[in-house]
């Protein structure tokens, strides 16, 4: 069993207060005199662990590295990344029916999405390893970051992906970084097989979640929402809602709240429930979740539209489902149809995101449904890469191009088939406004059409 306890204890291992601890049997390491992602002696996953642990206090500047004093440099190979917004979304918080709801959107960062916070600091510890190649497996944003953090750190970058299972944006954006795009007969696990092999033999260092020093960049997910929402609100959120991969972001945020409660800067009652979401077609964690597995079982056949978290056997799922089952939360799947339903209602208040994002939205919507999250509650739905990750998916889910003739009139008597009374109404007293002869003193003094359009609002 894993054991995530956050203790006083230095080990001399300790670099400038930093070391990694194995999460299964304890053991301590140095974090930078030699290539390690597991443990040497069990190979159970690692921790990234400080004897100094700060407060929000202690944190200035912007993005990722206003949160140095909790990571392993003052700065790493940087974008810049995070400092990403927590949108408002009044139409669909009533919709849902939650006291608050907010929309924590990781598709603004530089390559649109969080991995790249993941990656300032993955590849600022690759040059600190001495290492010169960069490798992953990816569903397609991990590629992308790494390819555009390798190329600012002048390193060779190599990715695999499973064929034909990746979004062209994704593949497009780590190709014109300059990766190397390996596409495997396979799926997304076996490429991880495959790469976790190829670091084995020394010949790329790994930039997979399962490498610790990743989850350092995406613990900043967590900072930046206790913050913001501490800002807005006078409190924290009681609950946050985001789709579940390999599990990287369920436990990096666990990791951000049990250093804060450690740090004394929130409580053990302000920590937010996490609840992570899956699609029907890629729910490991969902099952570990009901049966009360310390572990996942791997999936061997995964299937989903949201490429991005079609993933069966999530690496992180040791530190992911402690800190789901400590704060309170819980784990939902859902079906591409919900995805794809919340996606457009996410578009509806202007938040464009590619569907494993809009899961978060999904899964919130199903347990306020079943009555698992109270209407009383404050939430955050993190949304995890931008719209046009995805772009064959976004046409798929938006409205079709209509076909008209080349004539204004003949477009208009379109338009006014699915138009509104009011928007006719403005046009026939635009109509009238224009035979008058006061025309020439309404356009002088700017105020036409809009005086008209706001009187007819006005009346309704």
């Amino acid at each position: 069993m894993a054991d995530l306890e956050l203790t006083d204890d230095v080990p001399p291992e300790a670099d400038d207060g930093v070391w990694l601890t194995c999460i299964e049997c304890g053991e301590t390491f140095a974090p930078f005199d030699a290539i390690r992602y597991t443990c040497d002696d069990c190979d159970g996953l690692l921790e990234v662990r400080y004897a100094d642990l700060p407060t929000f206090d202690e944190f200035e500047g912007r993005g990722v590295w206003r949160y140095n004093a909790a990571l392993p440099f003052e700065e790493g190979v940087t974008l810049p990344e995070g400092d990403t917004p927590l949108h408002r979304v009044p139409r669909l918080e009533d919709d849902v029916g939650v006291d608050a709801l907010r929309v924590k959107h990781e598709g603004m960062n530089p390559t649109g999405s969080f991995k790249d916070r993941g990656m300032t600091v993955g590849v600022r510890v690759a040059q600190e390893v001495g290492v010169d190649r960069l490798a992953c497996a990816s569903t397609g944003n991990t590629s992308a970051a790494l390819a555009a953090y390798g190329a600012r750190g002048g390193m060779e970058t190599l990715v695999l992906l499973p064929a034909g299972k990746v979004a062209a944006g994704k593949i497009a954006q780590a190709s014109l970084h300059g990766a190397r795009i390996l596409e495997v007969d396979g799926n997304f696990d076996q490429c991880l097989d495959i790469v976790q092999d190829l670091a084995a033999r020394g010949e790329a260092y790994l930039l997979n979640s399962l490498n610790p020093f990743r989850l350092e960049g995406q613990k900043t997910i967590g900072l930046e929402i206790m913050e913001s929402f501490h800002a807005d609100h006078g409190e924290y959120p009681d609950r946050i809602v985001l789709p579940v991969g390999n599990a990287g972001n369920t436990a990096a945020l666990y990791k951000c709240f049990r250093e804060l409660v450690k740090a004394g800067a929130i409580t053990e009652d302000q920590v937010p429930k996490l609840t992570g979401v899956q699609a029907e077609g890629a729910a490991p964690m969902v099952e570990a979740i009901e049966e009360g597995a310390e572990d996942t079982t791997r999936w061997d056949e995964v299937e989903t539209r949201a490429t991005a978290i079609r993933i069966g056997n999530p690496v992180n799922a040791p530190k992911a489902l402690p800190g789901i089952r400590a704060t309170g939360g819980t784990a939902v799947a859902v079906s591409d149809k919900e995805i794809t339903a919340a996606q457009r209602d996410l578009a509806g208040e202007g938040v464009g995101v590619e569907p494993a994002s809009a899961a978060s939205v999904a899964g919130l919507r199903k347990l306020r449904r079943e009555g698992e999250v109270d209407g009383s509650e404050s939430v955050v739905c993190l949304t995890t890469g931008h719209l046009l990750k995805d772009p064959d998916a976004a046409a798929e889910a938006g409205a079709e191009p209509e076909p008209v003739p080349n004539d204004t009139d003949a477009i208009l008597d379109i338009i006014d088939d699915g138009s509104s009374s009011v928007g006719k109404s403005v046009r026939r007293q635009a109509g009238k406004v224009a035979d008058s002869p006061s025309l020439p003193a309404l356009v002088a003094g700017g105020l036409g059409l809009a005086y008209l359009y706001r009187k007819l609002r006005s009346k309704r």
